[in-house]
């Protein structure tokens, strides 16, 4: 390998041996070859910067002089950076310089890392001055036309064409420049436009008449990327034509079809002569296409309209596409103000365009389509159309301005980047998705405009070679960067933004939300107006005013909060006025919205998650217990976003959470709180979870009869190790749950049904340890007060677990604890029918594991017996009966009471508690605490029908939901089926029945449980 060549390759060279060629050429004898070397260092395209400036050379010697420009700082002179840079990205812009040489100077242009844009007023001069057109006439007329007209136009334009790309292969960062780039283009398009009809009111003049093209009015409408002010370096420029008479009136004849006046036909001619000045072909080849084809009815409806021909069209036939392209509409050449006229009369139908039926769905379809129909050769290279191009940016922005900024003017821009930047303003893109996005559309499109530097072709596919795309690595780089990229960094980076374009996309175009934002109107987005209290009112709020206060409330100043809850709020009040009560939600909505503050991610959830929008406001309106507790734990609100976070913790981790507290808080009274802020949060988290659909009615009562175990294990080891005080232990203490607790039943207001039992760790088992009992009644005391008694700082808005040792031996009248010893005693001497059958629900809770085995060891015989008197079961009916009468409240209905009314919780209990009793000793499957499984099992043996047994399970389980929904509706506990409208439709809702059903829920409980009593009565009774 020569000398020569390793030079090459250690500047960025590719084709060695052609430029090795090149280097040799005579047109370069005369230059420093290590100087030159250097100077082609700077070229995005070293390969093609030589070629081109030997080509340059031999036809523009005069260029040899411009190879250096004296450096202001050092007064030395330096290598011209613009023209090198100049001659390694375009090979077109190149070639023009050879075919007008007269053009060099533009190479004298002196290189700035911030550049600024050139003037649009400025441009539009020079390109008119070029076909001898007056640029301060109202009507410009051009002196040259055909072919010198259309050569002076294009070669002017290619200058200015060449000076920005200097300026922009100059600058530091290419994406900091690319807007500016993008917006300059668009202003030499106009001005091109603008010149190209002076041409043709010239050239017009000659085939018609001079008066007659006077009189028409014509406005170029720039579409798309030129209308938008974002145009590519090559790019079809898309425009519709506007046309009016000079006295303000329509052209004769010319209706919604564009019918043939002579007005039309001069503005047909006018518009057919400004694409042949542009792009018909000639010795200066042509500058870009001049696509009309966004017009009304596409290549088949007329080529000029007047406005009235427009909006007639827009009104009746347009299809919601036509809208979306009319986004980027701006009057860029001719008649500006009739161009402000059109602007003007279609803002409107734009901002309204959302409203149409099924207008999100088409517009997404319309993006899938543009997928779908790239040719399988393409679709790998594709900058513009594929997956994670240029289009899923533009599509996502602009679906997002359509449908929300009908009553958000802050939000109606047309180019990307700004708009970009004014919905992140508004708060309908978060910042980091804001900055994601424009980001990646900057870096996407000086690929494409690098791409198509080169040649001055339109494409949008990335190149194959490596040696092209090691030049595009370079150009997308930036001069400031200070690695040389290569073509597999590049694709990498490429694919990167793709993925992070693509989700982005299908993240915010595909938001459900905008489908319900989309139908709203105007009006109903505006949220303090008359109309407002009107909606709000046939919405279903009865507090309108109040409701208007409370949106005042959360959309006041200019904060993003305001701005965010203001495109929100028309969305969710709908929302929140399909639950129960949309008044008590509103509130609550407040509440929790003040309680977060600023918080991003609660903000971004409502706007980028439908479900969890939905779900809140759905129990925010529906459920008092859960609103409590989210307006003191607020931060639970992410939940409703994470189907994950609403799976109930294991008693096992909370149980590990709970040791990990306590290990870093020894103090009894810090413990004992944060166990207590640990239940409320696992509370807190089922009930949400149960709202979402996300448990079953057995998952929600195992989920709470953990976290009520957790809480009472750990409040038992915080009290005794506060009585042991550091000394040896006398007793443990077993903690055994009764009752629904020890069913695993359990409901949201529901008591812990305990006993509590100890065993001395020395001595005579037979004893009477009386320091040993002492200690267990301290340790029992301290525990039952740790979990009920008021902690510091106060725990808001907690559902305080009530301990509750009523089924002990002798019942309030015995000792709250005893020994093991003293319960065998008892229960072998002393027990009566009904404590046998409160043992049937026994199941240790927490505390010692080898005094729980010994515990249930000791209580089987006696819940499990092998013969059951007559007697005992006459006395276990006759108590029964008796709790009927005498438990249930005064003035209580039984047919609506959900335990101790008539078929209710306790009937089905009892029943399966007395075939428990009396059969549980010869069938295993019957020792259970269960109800429902044991119900199963009396199935099974043939105790009870399948009929009645499902029956019995039917009433059961929706007597549990009604108790549930009655603290899930109201935050307080009942037993009683409501009878007031309101509250029997929310439980009626919690209970899985449509809105509207209450009267049939409630037949359904009534019917339901009198089948139950009567099964209950036959089989319990006899």
């Amino acid at each position: 390998m020569s000398s020569l060549t390793r030079t090459l390759i250690t500047h960025g060279f590719s084709k060695l041996a052609e430029s090795e060629r090149f280097l040799g050429f005579s047109e370069l004898a005369d230059l420093d070859q290590g100087d030159l070397l250097a100077a082609l260092k700077v070229a995005n395209d070293p390969d093609l910067a030589v070629q081109s400036l030997v080509r340059l050379l031999s036809a523009v010697p005069g260029v040899h002089d411009r190879l250096t420009v004296l450096d202001p700082e050092t007064g030395g002179m330096v290598s011209n950076e613009a023209l090198f840079r100049l001659l390694g990205a375009s090979e077109a812009l190149a070639e023009f310089l050879i075919r007008h040489p007269e053009h060099i100077d533009v190479l004298d242009a002196v290189p700035s890392p911030e550049p600024a844009a050139a003037d649009g007023a400025a441009l539009r001069a020079s390109v008119m001055a070029a076909v001898g057109a007056d640029p301060d006439s109202s009507t410009p007329v051009a002196a040259l036309t055909g072919t010198q007209g259309r050569v002076a136009l294009r070669t002017q334009y290619r200058r200015h064409l060449t000076e920005l790309a200097i300026r922009d292969l100059c600058a530091a960062s290419p994406q900091d420049v690319m807007p500016m780039v993008g917006a300059e283009l668009a202003d030499l398009a106009a001005a091109a436009l603008d010149a190209a009809l002076a041409v043709a009111r010239a050239e017009v003049a000659e085939s018609l008449s001079a008066e007659a093209v006077a009189r028409v009015r014509l406005s170029v409408i720039g579409m798309g990327k030129c209308g938008a002010g974002e145009l590519n370096y090559v790019s079809d420029v898309d425009v519709m034509y506007v046309i009016a008479e000079h006295d303000g009136q329509a052209p004769a004849g010319a209706q919604a079809s564009g019918g043939g006046a002579d007005a039309v036909t001069v503005g047909n001619a006018l518009a057919a002569a400004i694409s042949q000045t542009i792009y018909a072909p000639e010795r200066e080849p042509g500058l870009w296409e001049v696509d009309a084809n966004l017009r009304p009815e596409g290549k088949d409806g007329p080529l000029v309209r007047t406005l009235e021909s427009y909006l007639s069209y827009y009104d009746r036939w347009a299809q919601s596409w036509e809208f979306q392209a009319l986004l980027k509409a701006r009057a860029i050449a001719g008649d500006q103000e009739l161009g402000g006229r059109f602007e003007r009369a279609v803002a409107p139908l734009i901002w309204s365009s959302s409203e149409r039926e099924g207008f999100v769905e088409s517009v997404q379809a319309m993006r899938r389509r543009v997928t779908v129909n790239i040719p399988d050769a393409e679709a790998g290279r594709q900058i513009k159309l594929g997956k994670g191009g240029l289009r899923d940016v533009e599509f996502t922005v602009q679906l997002l301005q359509l449908v929300h900024a009908k009553n958000d003017e802050s939000i109606r821009v047309k180019a990307t980047t700004a708009a970009i930047a004014a919905l992140m303003r508004a708060g309908y893109i978060g910042r980091t998705d804001a900055a994601h996005l424009d980001e990646a559309y900057r870096y996407l499109r000086v690929l494409e405009h690098r791409i198509q530097l080169v040649r001055m072709r339109r494409t949008h596919l990335m190149p194959e070679s490596d040696a092209a795309l090691r030049a595009l690595a370079r150009a997308a780089a930036g001069p400031l960067s200070l690695k040389r990229p290569g073509a597999q960094s590049l694709l990498e980076d490429w694919a990167k933004v793709k993925r992070q374009v693509r989700t982005l996309h299908e993240r915010i175009f595909y938001r459900p939300i905008l489908v319900t934002a989309a139908h709203l109107s105007a009006e109903d987005v505006a949220l303090t107006t008359d109309a407002a209290r009107a909606r709000l009112a046939a919405l279903g709020y009865r507090d309108t005013a109040g409701a208007q206060r409370h949106i005042e409330a959360l959309t006041a100043g200019v904060s993003r909060r305001a701005a965010l809850q203001r495109q929100l709020l028309p969305v969710l009040l709908g929302w929140l006025a399909d639950g129960v009560d949309p008044d008590a939600g509103l509130l609550a909505f407040r509440r929790v919205s003040e309680a977060l503050g600023t918080s991003h991610w609660y903000l971004g959830m409502l706007r980028d998650h439908q479900a969890a929008a939905e779900r809140l406001c759905h129990v925010l309106s529906s459920s008092r217990l859960v609103t409590d507790l989210l307006v003191v734990s607020p931060e639970a609100t992410a939940w409703f976003g994470n189907d994950k976070e609403l799976i109930p913790l294991s008693f096992e981790a909370q149980w590990q959470e709970i040791q990990s507290k306590m290990s870093r808080h020894p103090e009894p009274g810090d413990a004992i709180r944060l166990i207590r802020l640990i239940r409320q949060r696992e509370i807190l988290r089922i009930a949400i979870a149960d709202c979402s659909g996300l448990l079953s009615q057995d998952q929600v009562s195992a989920a709470l009869s953990d976290a009520d175990r957790a809480t009472v294990l750990g409040a038992l080891l915080v009290a005794e190790a506060d009585v042991y005080a550091g000394e040896p232990p006398l007793t443990r203490v077993l903690v055994v749950a009764m009752g629904r607790q020890g069913g695993r039943e359990i409901g949201y207001g529901s008591d812990a049904d305990v006993l509590f039992v100890h065993r001395p760790v020395e001595g005579d088992p037979g004893a009477d340890d009386a320091p040993a009992q002492q200690q267990a009644k301290a340790i029992v005391a301290k525990l039952t007060a740790m979990l009920t008694q008021p902690v510091r700082p106060a725990i808001q808005a907690e559902r305080v677990l009530s301990v509750d040792a009523g089924l002990r031996p002798e019942g309030k009248n015995g000792p709250l604890v005893r020994s093991l010893e003293a319960y065998r005693e008892y229960y072998a001497r002393w027990s009566s029918p009904w404590e046998a059958q409160a043992l049937l629900r026994a199941r240790p809770l927490a505390g010692c594991d080898d005094l729980a085995a010994d515990f249930i060891a000791m209580v089987d015989p006696v819940r499990y017996p092998a013969v059951v008197a007559e007697a005992e079961l006459r006395e276990i009916k006759r108590i029964k009966a008796r709790m009927e009468s005498e438990r249930l409240p005064r003035g209580a209905d039984p047919a609506r009471h959900v335990k101790l009314g008539r078929g209710g919780l306790s009937d089905v209990e009892w029943l399966v508690q007395l075939w428990q009793l009396q059969y549980g000793h010869a069938i295993a499957a019957l020792r259970t605490t269960a109800t429902l499984p044991a119900l199963h099992a009396a199935r099974e043996a043939g105790l009870v029908g399948a009929d009645d047994a499902d029956l019995l399970e039917a009433a059961w389980r929706l007597a549990g939901k009604i108790r549930n929904a009655n603290v899930m509706w109201t935050g307080k506990s009942s037993d009683v089926l409501p009878s007031a409208r309101g509250d029997l439709e929310a439980v009626a809702r919690w209970c899985g029945y449509e809105p509207g059903h209450a009267a049939l829920f409630e037949e359904d409980y009534l019917g339901l449980t009198r089948r139950a009593r009567a099964i209950f009565d036959r089989l319990f009774y006899g």
